[in-house]
């Protein structure tokens, strides 16, 4: 089984910056994209950025220009730098991984709060 360590959330005034990590506890293979999602309170699970193993990479018009997703492969790591943080990016970010075309792990949420 594969577990999913994210770190780097916490509490950031409004146009700060943060920076999320994630790290599988193993070795995974075929990885085809990694991503970070968000929830709000009440609402529900978002896309927020994703990069495909080839690199590419696609966000949500919300972040796009302030935040940065990045992924390391070998290391089964994937990181996402959030800059000019607003107080509408309050959420639990969660991370991703692909795994083929149809297995998914998921982290188990870091909180981000930023105040105004």
């Amino acid at each position: 089984q594969v577990q999913l360590v994210e770190s780097g959330g916490g509490l950031v005034q409004a146009g700060g910056s943060l920076r999320l990590s994630c790290a599988a506890s193993r070795s995974i293979f075929s990885i085809t994209a990694m991503g970070w999602y968000r929830q709000a309170p009440g609402k529900q699970r978002e896309l927020v950025a994703r990069i495909s193993s080839g690199g590419n990479t696609n966000y949500a018009e919300s972040v796009k220009g302030r935040f940065t997703i990045s992924g390391d492969n070998a290391k089964n790591t994937v990181y996402l730098q959030m800059n000019s943080l607003k107080p509408e990016d309050t959420a639990v970010y969660y991370c991703l991984l692909r795994v083929g075309a149809l297995t998914n792990y998921w982290g188990q949420g870091t909180q981000v709060t930023v105040s105004s």
